[in-house]
């Protein structure tokens, strides 16, 4: 089983807004989710305030979801975010969407950190780069 690293798990709120047509869950609505616990993550380890002091800001260019099973407005889905994998710049942040036992969206993002003073990737952050080291590291 994977270990996982700054884990958060947060409660999913869906909203009517949220199903389509035929009554589940958007597609896209768990694409929401991975970035609303994205920002969970970021709230616990490295506040925006943090990140501005710094001059620094987190730049996504890949997200993954494979959608498992679906859900509908009577479900009560919950929410895990993990980092999966860092490297000296990048990292790969990993997801579950579920409900009780069941998975039923999981996924991925990687991205890097921005130094926004001369709009180049900067060295990950010290508060993301306290992992233990058993994490695979990504080059």
């Amino acid at each position: 089983m994977e270990e996982k690293h700054f884990l958060v798990d947060e409660g999913l709120p869906i909203r009517a807004y949220d199903v389509d047509a035929m009554g589940y869950v958007n597609n896209i609505v768990y694409i929401r989710w991975f970035e609303d616990l994205r920002h969970y993550f970021l709230d616990l380890y490295l506040p925006f305030d943090k990140m501005m002091e710094k001059g620094i800001s987190p730049v996504l260019i890949h997200t993954q979801s494979d959608y498992q099973h679906h859900l509908t407005i009577h479900d009560k889905p919950r929410g895990r975010i993990w980092l999966k994998d860092a490297g000296v710049t990048k990292w790969k942040m990993a997801f579950e969407i579920y409900q009780h036992e069941r998975i039923h969206c999981v996924g991925e993002q990687w991205g890097y950190f921005l130094d926004l003073k001369n709009q180049r990737p900067t060295p990950l952050p010290e508060e993301l780069r306290r992992v233990p080291q058993n994490l695979q590291t990504i080059p």
